[in-house]
């Protein structure tokens, strides 16, 4: 008896493991049929993972190494976070050197940055303060920035010529400052805001101008005309050319990239300390200089924690915050903020979780160059491999979720799956670049049960973006 239940059994076995395969071939047949009517065959690449048994359900040119734009960031949270750990604190700190006499410091300033993507205005009242405590009114030396931490270009390796002015292109420095609490270090915000017919509109900056210069050669026309306002730093200076014209009524805004991160940082600190009443000697110069042995610490700020850094990071696809990890990763590894050195931790992480590293081709942990190359069946198996990692529901929880209209929670896909019953179960990263876009993560499917994909499209125009969501709702419908 009990050998012809067990029979039974195994006959049962054999024939529900046939129709799982039936089923999830036709499944892939189907999807494959919708990849190829939206997607094409040619510069395209999609992997489907199964979470379970870690199997790949479905590829096409899954093994094909393909520009990731900013998948790349997956690799870069993920390695952050277990080099760093979640609990890791950018530093900045405050010294002096020489005598305090009267009110007045007969010596220098020092900052000395630690890489601190969250550096701001505020930071800089609490130095005004730190520095009043100590009796200080009136400083007779210069202020100085010390930014030997990182080494190497300021600029990553993709960033072009046309893009340094913009957000997404600033330079990267271990001192450096965000405008706001997107941490869009090693920017400035610039506001224009209209003034009366024919005149020039009136311009300010956030947190200050910070020793940049502006060029307004916008003008301000009647109200119902068009606003062509455009806002651009002029290629390596430190200008800012307004152009165009601007509407009664109305005002225009935008980042613009910082021309030396240390050197626009310590203007802007020296101007935050000025407009608090603190002086400086008319001597008094802003330069790169290494703290002296001999200097007074006078207070150290930390940053939010990396575990709270990484929404902004991954949810806004922040590329200052991916340069920033990347060096930091080198200094605090092997010893060099080097992105060089930052790039070979990736590596080793990615060797460590079982990757195949020889797969993966990078020059930088944002995604901003063309030369990365990485396939979608190696990004889904990244995707499921990290979540055998102690930090990963932080890495998960960082990712954008699809349809959720909250700016911090939806990110860069609040604006994507936005109708049931698609909204909050895709949570991915997006990426594009110029010709190139990309979606990777997490899919939990209409059966209940979550998947890996990655999609990545090439030598393609923006109405991709809508042709990778069909397909992203294809895979929910299907499995």
């Amino acid at each position: 008896m009990k050998k012809r239940l067990t029979m039974y059994m195994l006959i049962f076995a054999l024939l529900l493991s046939n129709l799982v395969f039936a089923n999830n071939a036709q499944a892939a047949s189907s999807l494959d049929a919708t990849v190829q009517s939206t997607l094409g065959n040619s510069n395209i690449s999609v992997t489907l993972r199964s979470l379970e048994s870690g199997k790949v359900l479905y590829e096409r040119n899954g093994d094909i190494g393909r520009k990731p734009a900013s998948t790349m960031k997956l690799l870069t949270a993920s390695a952050a976070l277990d080099t760093l750990g979640p609990d890791y604190r950018f530093k900045t700190e405050l010294y002096i050197d020489g005598e305090v006499n009267n009110n007045v410091l007969n010596g220098n300033l020092y900052i000395k940055g630690g890489g601190d993507p969250t550096l701001n205005k505020k930071d800089f009242s609490t130095f005004a303060v730190t520095l009043k405590r100590h009796g200080i009114r009136t400083i007779n030396g210069n202020i100085y920035g010390d930014d030997t931490l990182f080494s190497g270009s300021q600029l990553s390796p993709g960033v072009v010529a046309e893009d340094e002015t913009y957000y997404y292109g600033a330079r990267t420095s271990a001192l450096t400052m965000s405008p706001n609490d997107d941490y869009d270090s090693g920017t400035i915000i610039v506001n224009v805001k209209a003034s009366s017919v024919g005149r020039a509109p009136v311009v300010s900056a956030e947190p200050n101008l910070s020793g940049m210069q502006v060029v307004n050669k916008a003008k301000t026309v009647g109200k119902g005309q068009k606003n062509t306002v455009k806002i651009v730093r002029k290629y390596r200076t430190n200008q800012i050319v307004i152009t165009g014209s601007l509407p009664v009524g109305s005002s225009a805004k935008d980042w613009v990239s910082l021309q030396d991160p240390t050197i626009n940082t310590l203007h802007s600190i020296k101007i935050a300390l000025e407009s608090t009443g603190l002086k400086f000697s008319k001597r008094s110069n802003v330069m790169r200089k290494v703290v002296p042995e001999n200097a007074t610490l006078l207070y150290t700020k930390s940053s939010i924690p990396l575990k709270t850094l990484m929404n902004p990071f991954l949810k806004l696809s922040n590329n200052s915050i991916a340069d920033i990890l990347v060096k930091t990763m080198g200094h605090e590894v092997y010893g060099k903020g080097h992105i060089n050195y930052g790039l070979k931790v990736l590596n080793d992480y990615g060797n460590t979780l079982g990757l195949n590293m020889g797969n993966w081709n990078f020059e930088d942990g944002s995604g901003m160059s063309h030369k990365n190359r990485i396939s979608t069946n190696e990004l889904t198996s990244l995707l499921l491999k990290v979540r055998d990692e102690q930090n990963y529901n932080i890495f998960y929880n960082a990712l954008p979720v699809g349809g959720q209209k909250e700016r911090l929670v939806g990110g860069s896909l609040k604006k994507r799956f936005t109708q049931a019953p698609y909204i909050s179960k895709v949570h991915a990263k997006t990426g594009s670049i110029t010709g190139v876009y990309t979606l990777a993560g997490y899919i939990t499917a209409k059966s209940g049960r979550t998947f890996a994909f990655a999609i990545m499209t090439q030598n393609q125009s923006s109405s991709k973006i809508s042709n990778i969501d069909t397909v992203v709702k294809k895979i929910y419908q299907l499995y």
